[in-house]
């Protein structure tokens, strides 16, 4: 099941290799699919893979129509060296794969001005490998930090289009101040916030524990997500939407999506 402006799709896990979620993906025919640096136990970063592997990557993303992300480590702050080269190893990886975009995360602990302007080289390699840049709501950020950092790239040219927001629907609902409630934190977010990838999961409020839809609050009650999905189509979302979470049994992931693309396709 595919839906007009939307992708659903799984991700890598720390917890396994990663070519098995990525054949689980071919398997069933999705069409998205989140390549997360997070080696862990046994999973993937970006030298996993040699240059043949990435056009031989490359080559099966586009026989089977499935667009790619890239989740640079999560760790991976854009205001240190450290931080951009790891983003930069990403974008490469992205390029090489032909995927449509990178995440990372938004660092509400640094000012808004150094935060954004560290993002130059990095805008400027996304642009120079034709991908977009998605910035990730951790737990620590409000909305309100959301809409600082986007009012200063409102006046960037060489963002607009370019730089968009990854919305954790999960982070969302831990924020202190949205607690249990991820639909506020979407209603605080500026009009000039771009909404350009999301990251499905959902939690009780006590942990990030990335549990799939409709296997945790909304699996009693899934008007959230009806109303998540609503606020997304009138902020024209047509992004990817990524399942960030490897379950057992991984087949969970299959009625997951298919349950998520009947309510977009229901929602107004």
């Amino acid at each position: 099941m595919k839906s007009p402006g939307i992708r659903v799709g799984n991700q890598t896990s720390c917890n396994v290799a990663a070519r098995l979620p990525f054949e689980f993906a071919i398997n069933n025919a999705f069409d998205a699919f989140e390549w997360f640096s997070d080696p862990g136990s046994s999973g993937w970063d970006e030298d996993s893979f040699s240059a043949f592997e990435r056009a031989e990557l490359r080559c099966k993303g586009q026989e089977h129509g499935i667009l790619f992300s890239v989740h640079a480590p999560w760790v991976a702050d854009p205001t240190t060296h450290a931080g951009i080269e790891a983003i930069m190893r990403s974008i490469h990886f992205a390029e090489d794969v032909g995927a449509g975009l990178v995440n990372f995360h938004l660092f509400p602990e640094h000012e808004a001005r150094l935060y954004t302007e560290a993002l130059k080289p990095l805008i400027k390699a996304a642009q120079m490998a034709n991908i977009r840049l998605s910035l990730e709501n951790t737990r620590q950020c409000s909305p309100e930090d959301c809409n600082e950092v986007f009012a200063i790239f409102s006046a960037m040219p060489e963002a607009a289009g370019r730089v968009g927001m990854c919305l954790d629907m999960g982070h969302a609902n831990l924020f202190p101040g949205t607690h249990n409630d991820c639909l506020n934190y979407v209603d605080r977010l500026s009009e000039q916030v771009p909404i350009i990838h999301w990251h499905a999961h959902e939690n009780w409020g006590d942990n990030d524990s990335h549990l799939p839809l409709f296997t945790g609050p909304s699996a009693r009650d899934e008007s959230v997500v009806r109303a998540l999905i609503q606020r997304l189509k009138k902020r024209g979302f047509a992004g990817s939407v990524v399942m960030e979470q490897w379950p057992q049994p991984p087949e969970i992931l299959i009625s997951t999506r298919q349950h998520l693309l009947q309510l977009w396709n229901e929602c107004k």
